[in-house]
């Protein structure tokens, strides 16, 4: 998904992406002109688009977190670096082919592998299955990609939580301002168009003195740590996140303890 978004970010005019995938081998002719791969048989998933290209340079700061050309506002920097690091983590290559009004072709490559699915373990009779623990609390949503606000939203929901949720942090504060509740806990994403997920979390702290923060980033890179979300009294929930595990890490920090909040008078 991220390579695509960035393919039809590139085509500001309009353009044609195209997707591509093959069966792939890497011989010893191959390895030699691209160094750090080894032979072997791959599946390889090709982005192409038609768009305004990439110079020498820019090609290589573009797997950097953070790093991107787009205007302020627009792009985050995180989403070729989060390819990256999952290529990466399947033990995978990249590379990136593109020039200056040509367009640009990033070649995704993963280790082919041919084996059997693993046979679901049969479950012990009489044992029931362990169900997250359901919650009253009520949470503060901020996330700017629709898709994912609405899942994690439903989810939360279903398992009891309150949810109030907010596209921007900008929009976050407006939605604490107008709630004279509780606010348990934060879940907001790490970065996010105009203020990131740390920016909103420290304005709140203040009026918002036991509320729990969580964040979650598809980033697979230290640097989101660098930028202030291991701090006491937080957490962090790795994106993509299944429901199970987004309940569960929720639980996990909201039963750490409740701060008392100030009144509705103090709250922004």
């Amino acid at each position: 998904m991220n390579l695509v978004v960035n393919a039809r970010d590139a085509m500001p005019r309009g353009g044609q992406v195209t997707l591509e995938t093959a069966n792939a081998e890497m011989d010893e002719n191959y390895v030699r002109d691209h160094l750090g791969a080894r032979p072997g048989r791959y599946v390889m998933l090709a982005v192409h688009d038609t768009g305004l290209g990439m110079d020498a340079e820019t090609q290589k700061h573009i797997f950097e977190p953070f790093f991107t050309t787009k205007e302020k506002g627009k792009g985050t920097g995180l989403g070729l670096a989060t390819v990256y690091g999952i290529v990466k983590q399947s033990e995978g290559y990249i590379w990136v082919d593109s020039a200056p009004g040509v367009g640009t072709t990033v070649r995704v490559y993963l280790p082919w592998v041919q084996a059997e699915p693993a046979a679901e373990r049969p479950k012990p009779s009489g044992v029931p299955e362990e169900t997250p623990p359901r919650g009253t609390e009520t949470v503060l949503l901020a996330e700017d990609e629709e898709m994912v606000r609405r899942m994690t939203r439903e989810v939360l929901e279903g398992a009891g939580y309150r949810v109030l949720e907010a596209a921007s942090g900008f929009e976050a504060l407006r939605v604490s301002a107008g709630h004279t509740g509780r606010l348990d806990l934060l879940l907001t994403d790490v970065v996010m168009p105009g203020m990131s997920g740390r920016e909103l979390a420290e304005r709140l702290a203040p009026v918002r003195p036991g509320m729990k923060v969580l964040y979650m980033s598809g980033h697979t890179d230290d640097a989101i740590f660098h930028h202030g979300v291991t701090q006491a009294g937080t957490g962090f929930l790795q994106k993509p996140f299944t429901p199970e595990a987004l309940e569960r890490r929720v639980r996990e920090l909201l039963g750490q303890g409740v701060v008392e909040q100030g009144g509705p008078a103090a709250r922004p």
